[in-house]
């Protein structure tokens, strides 16, 4: 039986660790880095994928750095991938130790 864990998406992350403590609607979010609230919003109702542009202009707004937004997607992505792959992916056999 494959373990089933929640993980916090990208989006669950910008909405509770920034926009919450700061009082940051979503809207006010788009507005200041230019895009659409309705991307906002897929990005922390919906999952969307937080995709390189979007990492730019979040980087900008929060003073953070670009990689600190595209590692947090890179994570989540192997994280479910890991999750969903399960023992398939513990019965691939490392080149190194093949043999």
């Amino acid at each position: 039986m494959t373990e089933q864990l929640t993980l916090p998406t990208p989006g669950e992350i910008l909405a509770t660790e920034f926009l919450e403590p700061l009082g940051i609607t979503q809207y006010r979010l788009a507005q200041a880095i230019l895009v659409p609230q309705s991307r906002i919003a897929a990005i922390i109702k919906d999952g969307r994928v937080i995709t390189a542009d979007t990492a730019l202009r979040l980087a900008r707004f929060f003073g953070t750095s670009v990689e600190f937004w595209m590692s947090l997607q890179g994570q989540y992505d192997a994280d479910t991938a890991r999750l969903k792959l399960g023992e398939e992916l513990e019965a691939i056999e490392p080149f190194a130790a093949a043999g």
